[in-house]
């Protein structure tokens, strides 16, 4: 049986995807729920990676890890080899995983009161991250077009003027599942110079690129632009990892690196833990295999779900995305407001989805669904969906 096949019993694990249904979606009884909302993976990591987590539990002292230069070899190469992007290991600092890295750059880089840039709908640690931190989300909607999304490169320059210091790419984009093709990218980093605006580009699904596109690292295409750019990495979302908490920011220019160095003595962060730093080294090195794949089994339940789900319910539209696990399903059609919407996939089909508002009002009248599961929970999953939305 393939890995890909394999089902887990995921409750009282601590699963975040499975075990918090009650809290997140304020039920009394989440028992009978089928999670497909977070973008957390029902596979189990690769072999190379268990494999490796073994053999150091050999070895009975965990004290603390240092020494992380076979660890930024290996990412170094799996980037140079994949995305023919050339980096340095000195460019690269570990943090506890992406989220936590865009947090401390924004705190770093900027003050109260700046403008942070977002292009709705978005990942709502992008709208969240800045408020906390008391700087101003100035939301950019993109242009949306029977569900598919570009830039509306007149508004994005017109928020740029609104005293933006910092633009948060995520690229690919969450939830559109948009590969920003070469042409976006430098439109986006030609209007950031032209208003002198730091790039972060959130690029954790990169490596989740179905083949018919390409994936171009930011950093890649800069040129005499490298310096504004802070790429955030992990191999978290790719292999499955997450728990381990594990990332790497990427940066050429050496200020930028001394002050989140500076910041992180402040903060008291360390780098990453020895399990995480033993899990980095073997995905990158050896978890390609398991990767290509992935990508054929996420390909294949989303061309599923695609078949399935408008062929019962035809005011369902679902468009394939380039890339990442997660669909972006169109009910708008149905009629139904969100809460309405909501509470007949939780309470009638048993389901649970995440909202389009989650992912700022541009998402309005859409849910983002997680396909990266078994096929038979997939098929489980659609026959729930298609029960809720029945008569």
């Amino acid at each position: 049986m393939s890995v890909f096949e394999q089902m887990w019993e995921r409750r009282n694990t601590r699963s975040m995807k499975w075990d918090r249904l009650t809290t997140v979606y304020g039920l009394e009884d989440a028992s009978d729920i089928l999670p497909m909302w977070v973008a957390d993976m029902d596979f189990a990591a690769p072999d190379v990676v268990i494999d490796a987590i073994k053999k150091r539990l050999e070895h009975p002292v965990f004290g603390y890890a240092s020494e992380f230069d076979d660890c930024r070899d290996a990412l170094r190469n799996w980037l140079g080899d994949r995305y023919g992007w050339n980096t340095e290991s000195d460019w690269m600092q570990f943090h506890q995983g992406v989220v936590p890295a865009i947090a401390t750059i924004i705190e770093t880089l900027t003050e109260e009161g700046d403008g942070v840039l977002i292009t709705t709908p978005v990942y709502p640690p992008f709208f969240r991250i800045p408020l906390q931190q008391q700087r101003t989300v100035v939301e950019s909607e993109m242009k949306e077009r029977d569900g598919h999304y570009s830039i509306d490169f007149e508004d994005f320059e017109a928020k740029l003027k609104d005293n933006v210091k910092v633009f948060l790419l995520c690229h690919p984009h969450n939830p559109g599942g948009i590969v920003w093709q070469d042409e976006d990218l430098q439109e986006m980093l030609r209007l950031c110079a032209k208003y002198d605006v730091l790039v972060i580009s959130d690029e954790i699904h990169a490596d989740l690129v179905f083949p018919e596109y390409t994936h171009t690292p930011l950093g890649k295409i800069a040129g005499d632009e490298a310096n504004r750019i802070i790429t955030c990495v992990a191999p978290t979302k790719t292999f499955n990892l997450a728990g381990l908490q594990a990332a790497v920011t990427i940066s050429p220019d050496p200020e930028i690196r001394k002050k989140l160095r500076d910041n992180a003595m402040a903060r008291g962060q360390m780098e990453m833990n020895t399990f995480a730093a033993v899990a980095f080294k073997a995905a990158y090195e050896q978890g390609g295999p398991w990767l290509e794949e992935l990508l054929e089994t996420l390909s294949s339940n989303m061309d599923y779900v695609i078949r399935e789900l408008p062929a019962a319910i035809p005011e369902i539209k679902i468009n394939k995305p380039h890339a990442t696990y997660l669909l972006w399903v169109d009910y708008r059609e149905t009629g139904l407001s969100e809460k309405e919407m909501m509470d007949r996939l939780l309470t009638k089909g048993k389901v649970a989805l995440e909202p389009g508002t989650k992912y700022g009002e541009a998402g309005r009248g859409f849910l983002r669904m997680n396909v990266a599961a078994p096929r038979s929970l997939i098929e489980e999953g659609v026959e729930r969906f298609i029960r809720a939305l029945q008569n």
